[in-house]
């Protein structure tokens, strides 16, 4: 591997062989390969959509749009690429996010190194090589020095876990496969199963052109008023002028995105207070999701404080639903608020004062199965023209499981993985020499604005790449006494909060027969950052960098075999 960032990428003269195999081309795969060609390696990247984007190249449902805001979703790294785009709302939609990463990959003529519609099927690490052999679902067979996975914590989607899904005689849409060219739902009986946040987003707009919407609810989620808008002219220019300033506080902060931290506890104010602190929350048009989590010091750790929140969204939510019943079915009740992921609606909970929208609690009737004809409950059965699933994702370890992995000794990540995910910073897993992962678990990725998460660990991970390289050394891996520490200190992390409590996907709580364990880590951006940079300040402490003569004579045999040059990876 060259030696430098500012050496030009050698042509890769042996046929299936480069320096590095990156799996997925969305925001953490696009910026991975950016990085990596700055330092000269070469680099192949393998994505299953059609074209860059990731999560948002699939996610087309009605009302799909991100829950931060545009001017912080957007990268950082290239100070003329975020003064040149222009965002048009507060919280973009689906198509301008896709828009966006598009530009960037004609921006850095990111697709020549991107394989699409090829998926990896299974990887295995040579311990006499010292490289990864990347197998493909289209018969591709590449050998990497190093491999990165890429392809975020919300890909591996899934379906509900009852019978009867391919005996369904109309048409079913998952939110996270929607077809391209959109859905007509104009005078159709329309079934929903879910209300998580895609639900959310989906089922006001779906509700408009329905004949009929019924909405299959299990667990309730709390939702706040995105009040979305188009920008007023010259806001962008004015943030523009701050951007260096504020991404700077966004790099330190707690969930990526630069807030005012609180210094008051929910119990030390009095009620009319507290109601005007969640009232500006909940009213103010500039507010986002963060707004609710900093309101006050102890929401997220102190149960009677949380209770103060969760009771306010509550009679928020029977105020604009005007059935009582309905109201109640639709407050979340068995958990703290904000341990699962507060949602951002547009008049979702007014949807359900509509004549032709009803809502079925599988609380109270449980969901036995889909019928050839639409869904039945243990009461009644529903027929419906269409389904539309809003069933979730096998979040976090589900993209990396569903790999056929085998690290040192042929041990399978899968196996590894199966009483819930181990790791060192999030970034690295014992046993699995020169693999990392972006935007995985035991990081704060999803619960941080993920754009600030992801370049923090592309930077990180690039940058230990090229220390390995100037170094001389053949392997990298995390020993199994810092996994053990991190994911110790991961569970000690949480259960100081009340995010365990809840029955999330944070835990793997909604795919049937998974581990539960809590697999995000809750010190915040800023400090996981901290962490991180001492790592790679101390000579990557808690890493084994093997110097061995056979692991870098390994090296040294692949490199006089790819031979010089210069060109693409």
């Amino acid at each position: 591997m060259p030696q430098s960032r500012a050496a030009s990428p050698r042509a890769r003269t042996e046929p299936g062989a480069v320096d590095v195999v990156v799996v997925g081309a969305g925001f953490a795969g696009m910026y991975m390969l950016h990085r990596l060609r700055q330092q000269g390696c070469t680099v192949q990247v393998f994505e299953t959509a059609g074209d860059v984007g990731g999560t948002w190249y699939w996610n087309r449902y009605p009302g799909a749009r991100c829950d931060f805001p545009s001017m912080d979703y957007s990268y950082s790294f290239d100070p003329d690429l975020e003064q040149e785009w222009e965002w048009t709302e507060k919280y973009p939609t689906q198509p301008e996010i896709l828009r966006y990463a598009q530009h960037v990959a004609d921006r850095f003529d990111l697709r020549r190194d991107i394989r699409f519609r090829t998926t990896v099927a299974a990887m295995v690490w040579d311990d006499d090589r010292a490289r990864w052999t990347v197998h493909t679902d289209q018969g591709d067979e590449v050998s990497a020095r190093f491999v990165v996975h890429a392809s975020g914590p919300l890909s591996k989607w899934k379906k509900p876990e009852v019978p009867g899904l391919e005996s369904f005689r109309g048409a079913w849409y998952h939110t996270a496969r929607w077809p391209h060219e959109g859905v007509d739902f104009t005078g159709r009986r329309v079934g929903v199963i879910g209300t998580g946040s895609s639900a959310i987003q989906a089922i006001p707009l779906i509700a408009q052109h329905a004949a009929d919407l019924t909405v299959f609810q299990r667990t309730p989620n709390f939702a706040i008023p995105a009040h979305n808008h188009p920008f007023a002219p010259g806001y962008q220019d004015g943030v523009k002028a701050r951007y260096r300033e504020m991404r700077e506080q966004a790099r330190v902060s707690m969930f990526g995105v630069a807030l005012p931290m609180p210094e008051r506890s929910a119990l030390d104010v009095d009620p009319e207070e507290r109601r005007r602190v969640y009232d500006h929350a909940w009213n103010d048009p500039d507010n986002g999701l963060g707004d609710m989590y900093v309101a006050f010091t102890d929401v997220l750790v102190d149960k009677t404080a949380n209770d103060t929140a969760a009771e306010y969204v509550r009679q928020r939510i029977r105020g604009i639903v005007e059935d009582p019943d309905v109201a109640e079915t639709l407050c979340p009740k068995d958990y703290p608020i904000l341990t699962k992921r507060l949602c951002l609606a547009t008049d979702y909970y007014e949807t359900f004062n509509r004549d032709n929208v009803q809502l079925v609690d599988l609380r109270k009737t449980p969901l036995v199965e889909i019928t050839p004809a639409g869904v039945r409950t243990t009461d009644r059965q529903y027929e419906v023209d269409d389904l539309v699933l809003a069933t979730g994702f096998d979040a976090l370890t589900g993209a990396l499981t569903s790999i056929d992995i085998r690290g040192r000794g042929g041990q399978r990540l899968k196996d590894k993985w199966a009483a819930g995910p181990r790791s060192y910073l999030g970034l690295a897993v014992h046993g699995f020499p020169n693999m990392f992962v972006v935007a995985g678990p035991q990081t704060p990725t999803v619960l941080s604005n993920i754009i600030v998460s992801i370049e923090q660990h592309v930077e990180w991970i690039s940058d230990a790449i090229r220390h390995v390289d100037e170094h001389g050394v053949g392997r990298i891996e995390a020993t199994a006494e810092a996994e053990d520490a991190w994911v110790a200190h991961t569970r000690e992390v949480a259960s100081a909060t009340l995010f365990p409590t809840s029955h999330s996907w944070y835990l793997g709580s909604n795919v049937e027969g998974k581990a539960r364990e809590f697999m995000v880590y809750l010190g915040g951006v800023g400090p996981y950052r901290a962490k991180c940079e001492e790592v790679a300040a101390k000579d990557y402490e808690g890493f084994v960098l093997d110097r061995s003569p056979a692991a870098a004579g390994a090296e040294r045999q692949h490199a006089a075999a790819a031979g010089p040059g210069a060109g693409g990876g």
